[in-house]
């Protein structure tokens, strides 16, 4: 026990240093914005409720005025499975002006069953090579079929988050470890700052949400830990006052600044010196969903603007 305690707080201490270099100098670095700062992006979970498929959701997107979007892989599937290319697909995005900053997807890469990792990782390698193929170089890697029972082994975790770490260097897409609130597993920022330090590789780069820190528990505080190269997306959104952790869901998200989350502290923590950080403003609300697409996109990104004035 007092191992594994020194080892996960000597993990923790060196996180900043262990993710500093990477295999892709500058490829991940955005040149759309100026650094220091943010880049605005919009998470296209904010217009999926509308049903548009791909293609509509990336004119939207283009349409309200932003440059950089995180794409859902199931959205970008059915695009695929319709007789859409990827290279059909960079075409619009070229055309329409737009960069694919990350992706989200569900790939069971972290699962202790064997088999269904085994597929997990398969899945994940086959989504990274699409997502080269649109120049995206980041993927989201959530604990997706680990949530519902505690006591994942943090440990193996590591290991297995190396393993896809490894397929990045193949693919040239960086899986960005994402923390669940929700989950049973990975539900804190302690969590996945151990999981990526342990991984062991300068690749480990983590993701984390306004909305999961409060939703799994982790102190705001305890942002200062994580290093500054650690973070190149974060995702952006806000809770209101009324709910508790133990009771708010994912569509009770709100643009950010219509709640009551510290969000200019929080951004002014995991902001480097250096470059900017992408922004993505990933919310579920049914009744965003309920309005017209394009103003739902206009009116996230003119929050995100307010929220970031003067930073």
């Amino acid at each position: 026990m007092f191992e594994s305690t020194v080892s996960r707080r000597h993990s923790l201490k060196i996180l900043g240093a262990s993710v500093g270099m990477s295999w892709l100098p500058g490829s991940i670095q955005t040149a759309s914005a100026p650094a220091p700062g943010f880049i605005h992006c919009l998470n296209l979970s904010t217009i999926r409720g509308q049903k548009l498929g791909f293609v509509k959701e990336l004119e939207v997107s283009a349409k309200a005025g932003f440059r950089s979007v995180e794409i859902w892989m199931d959205s970008l599937q059915t695009y695929l499975d319709g007789g859409g290319t990827p290279a059909d697909a960079r075409k619009r995005l070229g055309d329409l002006g737009l960069r694919v900053e990350s992706a989200i997807g569900f790939a069971q890469w972290i699962v202790d069953d064997e088999a269904t990792r085994t597929k997990g990782v398969e899945q994940l390698k086959r989504e990274m090579d699409t997502l080269a193929q649109l120049g995206c170089h980041r993927t989201a890697a959530p604990p997706a079929g680990a949530t519902q029972m505690p006591g994942l082994d943090l440990k193996r975790a590591a290991e297995r988050y190396r393993t896809i770490l490894e397929l990045g260097q193949q693919t040239g897409v960086v899986p960005q470890l994402e923390m669940w609130g929700f989950s049973q597993n990975l539900s804190r920022l302690s969590d996945i700052l151990y999981v990526a330090a342990e991984s062991g590789h300068p690749s480990a780069r983590v993701l984390i949400d306004v909305f999961h820190l409060y939703k799994g528990g982790s102190s705001i505080d305890s942002l200062s830990l994580v290093g500054k190269p650690a973070v190149e997306i974060f995702h952006l959104n806000d809770y209101p006052a009324n709910l508790s952790p133990a009771t708010i869901t994912d569509a009770d998200r709100v643009y950010p600044g219509d709640g009551v989350a510290p969000i200019r502290r929080i951004l002014q923590t995991i902001r480097p010196p250096d470059r900017p950080v992408v922004l993505s403003l990933e919310v579920f609300n049914k009744s965003y969903y309920a309005q017209d697409a394009l103003r739902v996109a206009q009116t996230a990104l003119a929050k995100m603007k307010a929220v970031t004035q003067g930073m």
